[in-house]
């Protein structure tokens, strides 16, 4: 395994932060994975899970087993990971600039379309590679002006090249679930089935340049734009996996949740070794516009009604906000007949504030998908 250490752009005199990315395989297959943990620095399962990977991957190595070539960022963000405010870790925004650590990455087809064309031809493997090193030339244009910028584009380097890209996070509370673009739906339904996913969202892009669509999106929108002219492989897939809730932290579920990566890396053959038996998938797919962003429409304590993993009808009752000032309670519905995935963890409710997600199977959202 080689060790690399990032030093990010010092934003102040007397701070420096640092990424760094491990480095496996001896490359006899044209596969790269790559795996990174926290982009939400306050959303810490992932940090836990790579944790007990690292020791499989090493075990691995030792015994020259891996085939292809696996990256992972023990920790994505530095930054986030130093940002505390009276006791409370606050990791998904940037304290400077206000912006989410998993929005706004340059959107690789923008970067490249305009060149691209005449350099393409009939061959798809080699059509692959003309558009990675495209990529890779784009990114090394755009200034680092800060140190966010510095670490968005240090992390696109370590990963815009891999065939398989997972950004690991978590929610507050939740089901095992994932994010996919939708034309990789089915190249995902292995690592699902092997992580147990209960819940797997799909959507051709869903807003805000997250990290695991720019690395998608660049595909198959090429694909669609040259389709019958230049074949162009579904390579780069992105996907955002949540490992549950911000307190699922244990060394039981994590192990357990690194071997089953371990298992999908023979499964693709990454990593040589028969697999375990593939479990049988625990979900079915839904659109990421069917599902019911839940807000709160007024302020008081949260009481939920429902648990998590419940299938609910449109107009069930999921919550209720009780007033302590008058005693009024306030009767929280959905409008997805659904899967009730994920919820808050707070239970002081103010108002406005999201308090949990239904996946139904009929899209009725318009417009960015993703929240804040």
């Amino acid at each position: 395994m080689q060790q690399k250490t990032h030093q990010l752009l010092s934003q102040s005199i007397g701070t420096r932060r640092e990424l760094l990315s491990l480095h496996y395989g001896r490359g006899d297959i044209d596969v790269k994975v790559y795996m990174q943990a926290s982009l939400h620095a306050d959303e810490v399962p992932p940090m836990l899970v790579l944790h007990h990977l690292r020791t499989l991957l090493n075990q691995a190595e030792e015994q020259g087993l891996i085939a292809g070539e696996i990256v992972l960022v023990p920790y994505a963000n530095p930054i986030g990971l130093s940002q505390h405010l009276a006791r409370d870790h606050l990791g998904r925004f940037d304290f400077t600039s206000g912006e989410n650590f998993n929005r706004s990455y340059p959107d690789f087809y923008d970067l490249i379309i305009d060149d691209i064309e005449p350099r393409l031809s009939q061959n798809e493997d080699q059509n692959k590679q003309v558009i990675r090193g495209a990529i890779k030339t784009a990114l090394s244009h755009i200034p680092r002006a800060t140190e966010l910028a510095d670490m968005r584009l240090t992390l696109l380097d370590l990963a815009h090249d891999a065939d398989w890209v997972l950004d690991m996070h978590c929610d507050f509370e939740a089901l095992m679930h994932m994010y996919v673009d939708t034309p990789y739906l089915d190249q995902i339904s292995g690592l699902a089935r092997y992580l147990a996913a209960e819940t797997v969202l799909f959507a051709e892009g869903s807003g805000g340049s997250a990290f695991d669509e720019v690395q998608s999106g660049v595909w198959y929108r090429l694909r669609d734009q040259y389709q019958g002219k230049y074949p162009i492989p579904l390579a780069g897939c992105g996907v955002t996996l949540e490992f549950r809730g911000e307190a699922d932290v244990s060394h039981g579920l994590a192990a357990r949740d690194a071997q089953q990566i371990f298992h999908w890396l023979q499964s693709i053959g990454v990593i040589e070794g028969e697999p375990s038996i593939m479990p049988q998938a625990l979900y079915t797919p839904t659109p990421l516009a069917g599902s019911d962003a839940i807000k709160a429409p007024v302020s008081g304590v949260l009481v939920f009604k429902k648990r998590l993993g419940d299938l609910v009808s449109a107009g069930d009752v999921l919550a209720e906000i009780v007033n302590p000032n008058d005693q009024t309670i306030t009767p929280i519905t959905t409008k997805a007949a659904g899967k009730f995935f994920a919820r808050e963890n707070r239970r002081f409710a103010i108002a406005g504030m999201d308090i949990g997600k239904v996946a139904g199977p009929d899209a009725f959202r318009e417009g960015p998908l993703l929240g804040a």
